[in-house]
């Protein structure tokens, strides 16, 4: 298996294996023709061999039998066997006894009948009688016209005898390896230039153009879009990289477009004031805007691809039967909606929203999917908006009050005084300055209400500054005693004699007052007592608002400080954002707004707000 991999991993290595491959069976190829090629020179010199024999032979015989010269006979024997590369001669009569022989040792040797009973000449590699490798050249010598006299007719006996030469079979095998090796060797040389050179042509025409093109294609894998080759010349490879680099330039334009309308649609939806999260069917957020990772507390988080229950702090989606789910309500009957939730914050605040869900359908790998969008409202932000707007619109109606009466009520003090001087001076009687005393009395109420009125509605300072509460009560309760009378109210205040000074916008504590104050008014429609106690307490400025009316529900105790939730007691229809104005007040000042209330008894709202000091202050 490994060899497998090793093989399918480059072209270089199948390159490698195929030359590897290519060589041996080259080789294999070669060593058959060297057993051909010496199988053919074998061949050769014993059809040499026999060639000679036979001329010889028939010379020879023909001589000796026609002369009856045995010894020549014997002595062209004893010659031939004396040539160089032959061991032996033999002539033998056609049963195969040894009549006639070089060597003395091998006289009327009977030999094997198999070997000398074939009518034509054959030569074969064989071992003779002393074990010595030989070349044995067998020649049957064939009855003829004038040998009849003594060996009888042709037809009875048509071979004479058998004229062996055995030839030495080391020198005839040397030199037929020896020729087949050069050949060989010569092939194996042309086939070794041949291998280099095409794998010399391969390496720098296929594989490294190839390898330039697959280290492109690596670095534009990962991101290196202006990753581009360069190949030479004009072949196939080379249009190839043209097209990939003509490609890698598309896919560059294509995705900077891409990024580019991804970085507009995230522009454009950060722009948006409201919280934007769009959620799949398998509650993955699959897009958020800036403003939704500010909700969240954590606006470094991207929150994309995460769950939409995490952002709650949550492991597993919203229990349905507890908190109105928009993608489970969407799932179910596939329309819009609009629900109030509380969110849990990252550092573990709550935060009240309204939510405006709608589905979505796209198309996704061919499919259609139905995603989930929506848009969060802060309901903090809107209480902030409302405040910021009443305090405004208390500026305008402060400075209208200012216009047209408290300029007109200086310039009447004015005459009063002139008034009174020439009184005076003219000696009228004391009662007429009596009356021109109290007038200028109710003159100066007259101002230092509207004064109060001005303190009310100051626009929020860029730096918290000191304010007295005890102050800030009295002067609010100035303006609010009439409607007190009217509704059979008794306001009762008890502040010990100290400082109650806090960091805060008097405007701000002021606004804060009177909501309290009117809140408790609702709450006791048939008339009541509101107490207004004032302490100090491990280092803040407590103040209880305390009424007599008809208390709190239980179920109505955790959407108290919700935006927009009101249940008056008088029956009015309230905006449901006099209490959280009030929580943001004191928040935004590092303080804390509680309540304590039993049904049919009464509330008690608490303030509490770090003291002033020099501490303090220096932080």
């Amino acid at each position: 298996m490994a060899e497998m991999n090793w093989f399918g991993k480059s072209l270089n290595h199948k390159f490698t294996l195929a030359t590897v491959a290519g060589f041996l069976i080259s080789s294999l190829v070669f060593l058959g023709l060297f057993f051909a090629f010496y199988q053919s020179e074998l061949q050769q010199e014993r059809a040499q061999a026999a060639r000679d024999v036979n001329r010889l032979l028939q010379s020879s015989l023909e001589n000796a039998m026609l002369k009856r010269d045995l010894e020549g006979l014997i002595f062209i024997v004893n010659r031939l066997g004396q040539q160089p590369n032959i061991r032996k001669v033999l002539i033998a009569e056609p049963f195969g006894q040894v009549r006639f022989t070089s060597h003395t040792e091998s006289m009327g040797l009977i030999l094997d009948r198999e070997l000398i009973r074939h009518s034509t000449p054959q030569t074969i590699f064989m071992q003779d009688e002393q074990g010595v490798e030989v070349l044995r050249s067998i020649n049957p010598v064939h009855n003829k016209p004038q040998c009849q006299e003594c060996h009888g007719p042709v037809e009875q006996n048509p071979v004479n005898g058998v004229l062996i030469v055995d030839y030495d079979a080391v020198p005839i095998r040397h030199k037929a390896r020896k020729t087949t090796l050069m050949l060989m060797g010569a092939g194996a040389l042309i086939v070794i230039i041949n291998l280099l050179g095409g794998w010399w042509f391969i390496r720098r025409f296929i594989l490294q153009p190839v390898e330039s093109l697959n280290s492109a294609s690596h670095s534009l894998a990962h991101g290196q879009l202006d990753t581009r080759v360069s190949l030479e010349g004009n072949d196939e490879l080379s249009a190839l990289g043209e097209t990939f680099n003509l490609m890698a330039a598309n896919l560059q334009s294509s995705l900077r477009q891409t990024e580019e309308g991804e970085a507009f649609l995230q522009s454009m939806i950060d722009a948006i004031p409201d919280g934007v999260r769009i959620i799949d069917d398998d509650y993955n957020m699959l897009l958020v805007n800036r403003t939704f990772r500010e909700q969240t507390g954590c606006p470094d988080k991207s929150w994309v691809g995460q769950k939409c229950y995490a952002t709650h702090n949550l492991d597993a989606p919203c229990p349905a039967e507890l908190v109105t789910c928009p993608l489970e309500e969407i799932r179910r009957e596939d329309r819009k909606l609009k629900v109030i939730h509380q969110h849990t914050r990252c550092d573990g605040d709550t935060l009240d929203v309204e939510i405006y869900a709608a589905p979505m359908t796209i198309v996704r790998d061919g499919k259609e999917m139905i995603l989930l969008v929506e848009s969060i409202r802060d309901l903090t932000q809107d209480v902030r908006f409302t405040h910021e707007q009443r305090l405004s619109e208390l500026g305008r109606l402060a400075a209208g009050v200012a216009h047209e009466i408290y300029n007109p009520l200086s310039s009447m003090k004015l005459a009063l005084h002139s008034l009174a001087g020439m009184i005076v001076k003219e000696g009228q009687p004391d009662e007429i300055g009596d009356y021109l005393g109290i007038v200028e009395q109710q003159m100066d109420q007259c101002i230092r209400i509207t004064d109060r009125l001005l303190h009310l509605s100051a626009s929020p300072a860029g730096q918290p500054q000191l304010v007295d509460i005890r102050q800030a009560v009295e002067d609010t309760l100035s303006l609010v005693r009439w409607d007190a009378q009217e509704a059979s109210i008794e306001i009762v205040e008890s502040f010990p004699q100290q400082q109650y000074r806090v960091f805060a916008n008097d405007g701000e504590i002021r606004m804060l007052i009177l909501n309290l104050v009117q809140n408790a008014f609702h709450a006791m429609p048939s008339g009541g007592e509101l107490r207004i106690t004032g302490s100090i307490e491990e280092g803040e400025v407590v103040v209880r608002f305390c009424d007599s009316g008809v208390g709190i529900s239980e179920e109505n105790m955790p959407r108290l400080f919700m935006p927009f939730f009101s249940r008056r007691a008088d029956g009015v229809e309230g905006t449901g954002l006099g209490l959280p104005i009030c929580r943001a007040i004191v928040e935004s000042f590092d303080g804390a707004l509680m309540v304590e209330s039993e049904l049919g008894k009464g509330s008690c709202f608490i303030v509490r707000l770090p003291e002033a000091s020099v501490e303090r202050l220096l932080s």
